[in-house]
């Protein structure tokens, strides 16, 4: 793990060689409390169904990329939390991407994305990212809309957790909402035995938060009334005035962070109290208070996290080390360590469809660089960002308005400590980690992926018994290994890291001086590194769900994301035409004699594609059904998983029908034909009455396949397919074909590259077409150099 912080130690007592309780729970804290948080960047905040969704995702440990996980899990799920589709990401230095396709059929409502790595599940779930997407449809018979109905409470929080008689305190006023927060809102302070008088007004700094300073007396009781811009209030009550305690101030300044310490009416001073300051799990500063006093001040200076930003926890503990009091703060919230990619030459141009680009200045240190360029005239603040969840959201759980804001150009820092003060920490809990108990850690942090094989036999374990494992992934040569079963009959493969789906076949080494058998020789699969159950609650959202009308009207950008798809049909049909010649003029007589002979009635049509197992070798061995082995071959035809993980074909858009051997079935029945014993598929597309559909014809009579005469030998081959991980697709760079015509181009992402990388000597260039309509472009820009200096930039070029 990589410590980015120093400690700052101000001894004030004599050392002892024990340790004491604290320093136990300190050095608990630091061993066991390792954990990662994930910000995932999607390239639109809002789909419509049809569309592919395009991520990045970043895992951190603390404020560093995270070494730990190779494997990230990212789920989609609709609003009944079922699961749509999933991927499982390999992560390189913490990085990783991928993406969605969403189906055409697919219901408008909000859908979410689940974001995890295997061990970020021995922790709070709270803490994983759930991500809200709204998916619109203009076919649904329900339609997304802004909720008008804006639920919300307040409470007050007094920092450092006490309100002493006499002393002046601030309070943080903080609003909380199911769905959506008010636009804006005021509060007064008042003492209830003079409701008419206020003691003090105050506004909103934002959505979230607001602050003032009371100063109270014994005796009295305080409320604070909230109201929002609609007139709908809320009180609430302030804590009992007490006449002791230990008082918490916290004051943030250009060379670090000044807190005083209080004692009122203790019964003895503050000696051999501590300070402890801890930024994520790690001890940053601690400070023993030796001297007979009651009011301690000290500077805490920025370099104890070598001038980095982030959220400082300060623990106060008394001389029995009982925690008596919490304060969280941000370091440098004025001055923000971030870098900004330096932009050396630009040709940015307004007019339809032009070639822009935009040079980055070479850069010994930030060499990788996440790009997105969208057509965004909406002058939107962002709602979260990279900086956000680095520092913010992924730490805390509580529901947060536009958290981006509090690290903007024009940010209140005001505002993000009153946030703060009514926060508190809850990836530990200091009175759990002073008892003394470790966390279990059920899942550990694994290398990429791993696999548990059990042979079998003429149905019987394979006890310590030799055998060889091939591993082919794509067009590269197999990985051959010698293995062993061990004394329970399993094979284990560990460290696998293919980011595609690959072959895994299983030999039975024959004993000396014998040949091989026939005996039936299979094996199982099963994953060591898999997806977790969702136990938690989706997020709430400020949009319902309401009966569809006529003269619905579109919001502009999913207007724009269906006329898109529109012309992606386009261009796809003209390449479809092209491939179809193509392979119609390649297909041979014997081939046209076995689909006559399979083939009946309207299934007997021209306009097909047509792969022969009979009379060609189609290299099918090793597949896992016929369906997994299709994935690819036919222009136009793509497989989505459905809710069991079956693939379902589909073709320009719509779902195709599935026959075997001229009956209409279902995936799972497809799945279930072994493929040695398939003797032609065929791929129809839009042809009389069956319309798109794919058909599979088994082995009829004498037929013998030819994929697998080759192999029926006394040698008995077991292979099957295992998933490995998802391979991103490619963004499509432009949508201009000059054999296509395209009435209006209307893409809003005009430009995806998670990975855009540069060297020494040559700038890393953008390069992307116009769409019609757009006069500024949002460019975002994120890097991270080997000491993970975060580069993050969101600019707006015209």
């Amino acid at each position: 793990m990589k410590n980015i912080f120093c400690v700052l130690l101000i001894a004030m007592v004599p050392s002892v060689l024990a340790q004491t309780k604290l320093e136990k729970a300190i050095t608990n804290l630091e061993n066991n409390y390792v954990q990662e948080k994930v910000y995932l960047l999607t390239d639109k905040s809002q789909y419509a169904a049809g569309d592919p969704i395009w991520f990045k995702s970043f895992v951190f440990e603390g404020y560093s990329r995270s070494t730990l996980s190779t494997t990230l899990f990212v789920e989609l799920y609709d609003a009944d939390k079922k699961l749509i589709d999933w991927k499982t990401i390999l992560l390189t230095n913490g990085e990783g991407n991928g993406d969605f396709l969403l189906k055409e059929d697919l219901p408008e409502q909000v859908y979410f994305i689940r974001a995890y790595t295997p061990y970020m599940t021995n922790f709070n779930e709270d803490f994983q990212i759930v991500k809200t997407l709204p998916v619109y449809n203009p076919n649904s018979p329900k339609s997304l809309e802004i909720s008008k109905n804006s639920e919300w409470s307040a409470k007050a929080f007094p920092e450092g957790g006490t309100f002493i008689n006499g002393t002046p305190t601030k309070f943080a006023v903080r609003i909380s909402g199911s769905s959506s927060f008010p636009e804006s809102w005021t509060g007064k302070v008042i003492d209830t035995q003079n409701p008419n008088i206020p003691i003090t007004t105050f506004k909103s700094f934002d959505k979230n938060v607001a602050s003032f300073t009371l100063t109270p007396a014994s005796g009295k009781k305080y409320q604070v009334i909230v109201q929002d811009n609609t007139g709908k209030s809320n009180t609430i009550d302030l804590p009992q005035v007490a006449d002791s305690g230990l008082h918490v101030e916290i004051n943030s300044a250009k060379e670090g962070i000044k807190y005083t310490l209080k004692g009122i009416n203790l019964p003895k001073p503050l000696q051999n109290y501590k300070i402890v300051g801890t930024i994520n799990n790690q001890l940053a500063y601690k400070a023993d208070i030796n001297p007979l006093t009651n009011v301690v001040s000290s500077l805490i200076p920025n370099k104890i996290s070598n001038g980095t930003n982030g959220v400082l926890q300060l623990a106060i503990f008394d001389d029995q080390d009982k925690l008596i009091a919490q304060r969280l703060c941000f370091i440098k919230s004025d001055n923000l360590s971030i870098e900004k990619a330096e932009i050396t030459d630009q040709n940015i141009r307004q007019t339809s469809r032009s070639l822009n680009s935009i040079d980055l200045s070479p850069n010994p240190y930030f060499k990788n660089y996440m790009v997105l360029v969208s057509d965004d005239d909406s002058n939107k603040p962002e709602e979260e960002n990279i900086l956000s969840r680095l520092w913010l959201t992924g730490d805390f759980t509580s529901k947060i308005d536009c958290p981006a804001q509090y690290f903007s150009n024009n940010a209140n820092n005001e505002a993000l400590d009153a946030l703060l003060i009514s926060e508190t920490w809850k990836r530990f809990d200091w009175n759990s980690i002073l008892s003394g108990p470790v966390p279990t850690l059920r899942t550990n942090a694994q290398q990429f992926l791993s696999y548990k094989l059990k042979p079998l036999k003429n149905n019987a374990l394979l006890k310590n018994t030799e055998v060889t494992l091939a591993l082919k992934s794509g067009k590269n040569p197999p990985i051959i290994n010698a293995s062993k079963t061990d004394q329970n009959g399993y094979i284990y493969l560990d460290n696998i890291n293919f980011n595609q789906p690959f072959n895994v076949s299983l030999f039975l080494n024959p004993e000396k001086d014998q040949r091989p058998n026939a005996d039936q020789l299979s094996f199982t699969v099963e994953p060591q590194i898999k997806p977790t159950k969702f136990n938690g609650a989706l997020p709430n959202t400020a949009y319902q769900l309401v009966t569809q009308t006529e003269n619905k009207e579109l919001p502009v950008s999913i207007s724009r994301a269906i006329n898109t798809q529109k012309n992606n049909k386009k261009k796809q049909d003209n390449n479809l035409q092209i491939d179809e010649v193509k392979l119609t003029g390649k297909k041979k007589y014997p081939t046209k004699e076995l689909n006559n002979q399979l083939s009946s009635g309207m299934f007997n049509t021209m306009n097909a594609n047509i792969f022969d197992f009979v009379n060609e070798e189609q290299h099918i061995l090793g597949s896992f059904d016929i369906l997994d082995w299709l994935q690819g071959r036919v222009a136009g035809v793509v497989f989505k998983r459905n809710e069991v993980g079956e693939n379902v074909p589909y073709i320009r858009g719509g779902r195709a029908k599935l026959y075997l051997d001229e009956i209409e079935v279902e995936p799972g029945m497809i799945t279930s034909v072994p493929v040695s014993e398939i003797a032609m598929v065929k791929v129809i597309k839009q042809s009389g009455l069956i319309n798109n559909s794919i058909l599979i014809y088994t082995l009829r009579g004498s037929m013998a396949s030819k994929s697998t005469q080759q192999d029926q030998k006394n040698q008995k081959i077991s292979s099957t397919i295992v998933k490995g991980y998802d391979k991103p697709s490619e963004f499509p760079v432009e949508m201009i074909n000059d054999n296509v015509k395209i009435e209006k181009d209307t893409r809003e992402t005009l430009y995806w590259n998670p990975n855009l990388l540069g060297s020494n000597d040559t700038p890393p260039r953008i390069k992307f077409f116009n769409n019609d309509t757009a006069k500024q472009f949002k460019v975002t820009i994120i890097s991270f150099d080997e000491d993970d200096r975060l580069l993050y930039q969101n600019n707006i070029f015209k």
